[in-house]
């Protein structure tokens, strides 16, 4: 079972997410699949939770006014749109983890797509790992201009 959020439980422990019931949104997908994972091993499942990076979804494409050809000029607006990943990064993600054989060791755990790009060697369609919560913390929160070198 995968629950689909936005935020690490590492990254949303430390971070207010905008208001109390936002925050309880994001949070509470992690905690969820901490619970099913509690219950479900019993059955021989696996539940998690997986969070994209910054998503370059139609939604996000339409707000910049950019499609997923030229998503780069959105850059100009907002220039840490550079960490962002298509939604078929998460995708692979959740695709590897269905594949492994092994599945069962991230049972009730919050893992990125960018991390399992990592474990499963996967890439997003421009062949670059984007690691996204890493970059937000190290670049981003940190007030450094947008560099996804060593990021992506």
């Amino acid at each position: 079972m995968v629950e689909v959020t936005d935020g690490t439980a590492d990254y949303n422990s430390t971070h207010y997410r905008l208001s109390v019931f936002y925050d309880l949104a994001k949070t509470s997908a992690t905690r969820m699949a901490w619970g099913h994972a509690k219950d479900l091993t019993l059955h021989g499942a696996t539940a998690v939770a997986v969070t994209p990076g910054w998503m370059r979804s139609e939604m996000m494409l339409e707000i910049y006014k950019v499609n997923v050809v030229k998503w780069q000029a959105a850059t100009k607006i907002e220039p840490h749109f550079a960490i962002s990943e298509t939604p078929r990064f998460v995708g692979r993600a959740v695709a590897a983890l269905a594949a492994d054989p092994d599945k069962a060791r991230w049972n009730g755990q919050s893992l990125s797509s960018g991390g399992l790009a990592k474990v499963y060697s996967f890439d997003d369609l421009d062949g670059s790992r984007p690691d996204c919560w890493r970059y937000m913390i190290e670049v981003q929160e940190a007030g450094k201009p947008a560099d996804v070198t060593g990021y992506r």
